[in-house]
Order: structure tokens, then sequence, then C-alpha cells
């Protein structure tokens, strides 16, 4: 891939074809063109931990008042060891026998038949990796308020944790662990790790657990470096599990295959981001490779449209821009492509609605791409009337008359967290902007009832994924969000995307990309 961005000393590099595995990415530091190295952010690996004698563990059982299953025993070795030996089939197994046989390693079996795929597939690979090796893990049915010590001897040495924790349910902790991909992973032994208090609020783990035996120490991976691998939701419903874009995102198209990858990306100010120390634009384009970028809260004003679009170098030339003309440095819209389209119109065209810079329209061979950030209701709810009575209606209609013509795709901030698997804390929020009734009922009977397709929720029914954390309260840290982006196609396109995923390791805003990666 082509150059991006390139700001006075400053340059933005995106080769072709550079890609790494989703990992929490933040601002580097930035440096010249010709001294740019892009750097791998890879967390730390984990080693397995020799297991202990079965009489310490019944001590350690008896205290804590739970006894675990064992996992990775002799009933499921023979289902494995198949697997292993022809790992293609798993692509080929029915989803019944995916759920089988990951029930009997003690994997969830939740999600739909990719997610059930990418959560064998990773098991296998880890089994393949750990060998023999068994590291514990113990499941606590629930924690009192006191603190728990917890101490046995492996050999000559021993291993103590302490527990601090406000009741809850089984059900919620288990949820709110097993939900981490690298845990479920390494659920074919039992694993024993430390786990810090977890509250009704914040639903966090620490940052470090460990085991130790005699020779071996192992820091086992956490879900803080990668919080939203953690179910977060005040009330999480049975089968829901987190978003991980490590384990959920399907495999890249065969070679060959045609298709179009599409960003969507609300920036929360370019001007700023362009500011920071390192760009992550840069990263996203060198690891994503897209071929049209859209932006929503631009803040820019029509003066610095030209200088932006100066910086656009190589292969990212086609740019359309649109600003704020009643608020100065308010809202705006932006599509960046690669691929120069067959025309482009700016707002809806209607004067009442286009003075905020909020939609740009780009036609392409095969569809209408739409880079929209529809109005917040804001403080006090006083543009909720607006919003639902005017500009939804008004959008519906546009969208709906460009589907006469080719399908549809509208991207962007959408200002709705339409379901209450969509919010962290539903019954908080009911008068919030964003999560009234109100906004929900408008956004289903102007979008879904009029046949669009939410793209995610369509590919991941009963997955918790957010794209947007507050600053206030340091929402990304515990995955407390909301899902406000989206990507809805025309029902036509409905079997034709191959993923829509979300990217919440790319900082440098309050919302995170989303993707979506459509066959032609």
């Amino acid at each position: 891939m082509n150059q991006v961005f390139q700001l006075g000393h400053k340059a933005f590099v995106t080769p072709a074809g550079f890609a790494v595995t989703p990992r929490n990415f933040r601002i580097g530091t930035f440096v010249s063109f010709r001294a740019m190295k892009p750097k791998r952010h890879l967390a730390s690996s984990s080693k397995p931990a020799s297991s202990f004698n079965n009489m310490e563990d019944e001590k350690v059982n008896r205290l804590v008042g739970s006894t675990p299953k064992d996992i990775g025993v002799e009933s499921d070795e023979a289902g494995i060891q198949s697997v292993k030996d022809n790992p293609e089939r798993i692509e080929v197994m029915t989803v019944q026998e995916l759920r089988t046989i990951l029930r009997s390693i003690g994997v969830p079996a939740k999600g739909s038949k990719r997610d059930l795929v990418s959560a064998l597939k990773v098991y296998v690979e880890k089994k393949m990796e750990v060998g023999s090796s068994h590291v514990e893990i113990e499941e606590v049915s629930s924690i009192s308020a006191e603190s728990v010590s917890v101490k046995r001897k492996a050999n000559t040495k021993s291993i103590s944790g302490e527990r601090k924790a406000k009741k809850f349910s089984h059900e919620e902790h288990a949820q709110e662990i097993y939900s981490v991909p690298e845990v479920s992973a390494l659920q074919e032994s039992k694993r024993r790790a430390k786990k810090s208090p977890i509250g009704d609020e914040t639903g966090e783990v620490d940052a470090k657990a460990s085991v130790k035996t005699d020779k071996i120490s192992v820091t086992l991976p956490t879900v803080q470096s990668e919080p939203w691998t953690m179910l977060a939701h005040k009330k999480p419903q049975k089968g829901w599990i987190a978003y991980n874009p490590r384990t959920m995102r399907p495999p890249p198209l065969a070679e060959g295959t045609k298709s179009v990858k599409l960003l969507s990306w609300n920036v929360n100010g370019l001007r700023a981001l362009l500011k920071l120390e390192g760009f992550s634009v840069l990263q996203l384009a060198q690891r994503e490779n897209f071929d049209v970028l859209c932006l929503q809260e631009t803040k820019l004003q029509e003066k610095d449209v030209e200088s932006i679009k100066q910086c656009l170098l190589d292969g990212y030339e086609n740019s359309f821009w649109t600003c704020s003309a009643s608020k100065l440095g308010y809202s705006g819209t932006a599509i960046i492509s690669r691929i120069k389209p067959l025309s482009v119109t700016y707002g809806l065209g209607i004067s009442d609605h286009d003075s905020e810079g909020r939609l740009v329209t780009a036609e392409f061979d095969s569809f209408f791409l739409l880079s929209c950030y529809v109005p917040n209701s804001g403080d006090g709810l006083r543009r909720l009337s607006y919003r639902i009575r005017e500009w939804d209606p008004s959008l519906s209609s546009y969208v709906k008359e460009l589907e006469k013509k080719k399908p549809v795709i509208l991207t962007g901030d959408l200002n709705c967290a339409h379901q209450e698997i969509d919010i962290y804390n539903p019954a908080g929020n009911r008068r919030s902007a964003g999560f009234t009734d109100e906004e929900r009922q408008s956004f289903g009977a102007n979008f879904l009832s009029k046949g669009f397709v939410d793209t995610f929720r369509a590919q991941h029914p009963g997955v918790v994924g957010y794209t947007y954390w507050g600053y206030r309260h340091g929402g990304r840290k515990t995955n407390r969000g909301w899902r406000l982006d989206y990507f809805l196609v025309s029902e036509s396109l409905a079997d034709k995307f191959h993923d829509s995923y979300i990217l919440p390791d790319v900082t440098g805003s309050d919302h995170s990309p989303i993707g979506l990666i459509l066959k032609l």
C-alpha cells in the first residue's frame, strides 16, 4: 500500500501487504519517512507449568468450595488427535460436531460456525504448543468479601493465592472469566491462575496471574492488555460472549477473489489526531490494507481541507470532504479512496440538514457508499425530536431512493446503540442520547425494517462488541462501551460480505475503526 498522510516534516508510510496480529495499538514515537520502521506489538507468550498432584488438588478444592472438572481428559483425546492429524477436517465439520467436541474439552461452544471453527483451531494450535505439560485453572463458584488464602505444596515449593471480591453469582463469574480467548484456548488441561476482584461495576481481572512450581514460573496472559476480550455488561444474557477480532475474524479470502475492503472511523477531530506523536491511521493502513476509508467528526473547516488533501500521496488521491458551515470546527465527514468513484454528492439535498457536513456519498460500480455522522440528540435530549422526526426519516428516504439504482452501504457513527447487547449499562442509560427508546425505535423503523442489514450483528448475533468508550470515566480500560458505529447494507448485499469487524485495539479516538470486506 502506498503513502497516506504527510504533514510538514512528518510522513506516514503505508507499504502494501504489511499485516500484524491485532494487538493493543497505541500512538508511538514519530520518526521521519526514511527512518520509519513499523513496529509489531506482540503480547508476552506464556509457557505451561507442570500440574500438581491429585491429593493437593483436593485440599485446595475443599478450601475454595469448588471442584472443577478436568479439561483434557481421555474422552476427548481421540477426537482432538484426529483433528490435529488432519486440521482441514475442522472446516467441513457440522455445527453440531463442532459444538460437541468443544463442549467435551471444556471450551465455550457459542456463536456462529465461524466462531466455533476459530475456537477449535485456536485450541488445537495451543494444544500442539503445550504438548503434555499442564497448567491448572480453578473455577470458583463464589468469592466472599473476605480475603481467601490458599496454600499448597508442589514437591518442596508452595503456591499461595489471595482473592478478594464482592459476592456475585457463579454464572456471571464464569462468563466474565471464560470469555477470554487465551483462557479458553488453554482449557485442554487444568490451570490455576490468580484472579483479581471482579465487582459488579468493573469486571476487571488482575494485570498478572502467575503460577510457580519447582522449576517453572509462568506469567499467564490476562485481559487487561486487551480489555475488549472481557465480557463487560451490567446484565449479560446467557450465551453472550465478548468480541475478540483475533479469534472471531474469518480467514482471508482466497487469492484472486474480487473484493473491496472498507473502513470507517469517527476520529473525533482529525487535526488533533495528526498532532499526536504517532498516527494510528499509519499503522491501520499498514495492517488492514483498506481500499476506502470513511471518516466522521473530522472537525475540519473548509480552509483546512486543501492542506490536508495535499498530504494524500501515492494511491489515495481520491478524497472528498464536507465541513460544517453553521458551526465551525464541528462535525464533518470524508471519504478517502484509492478507487476512483463514478460520482460524489454531499448532504441529503435538504438545506435544513446539510449545513453541518454530515454526509458524503460516493458511487462505485456495484454500490453506493455513504459516510455518515448522525446528529447526537445532545445534553438534555434537546435535539431528540429533530433526530427522530426529521433527520432519520430524511436519511431513510434518501438511501431508499439510491437503492432503486444499485445497492447501498451506509456506514459511520449512527449514534444509536440499537439493542441492550450494544451497551454496557442499558438500565442506566434509558434517557441518555443514543439509547432512548425513541432513537432505538427510529433506527429500527427507518433502516432495519426497510431492508437494511446490520452486518456485525448478522455475523455475530450473541457477541458483545463495542465501538465507543467515553473518555470521562476511562471506559476503554474496563470495556464499558457502546456500539454506535455500523455498516448497514442493502439486503441484496447481505450474502456478499465476508467479514464485518471491529478494531478495538486502534486508539487515537474515543471510537474504534470498524471494517467490512465485501465480495464483488
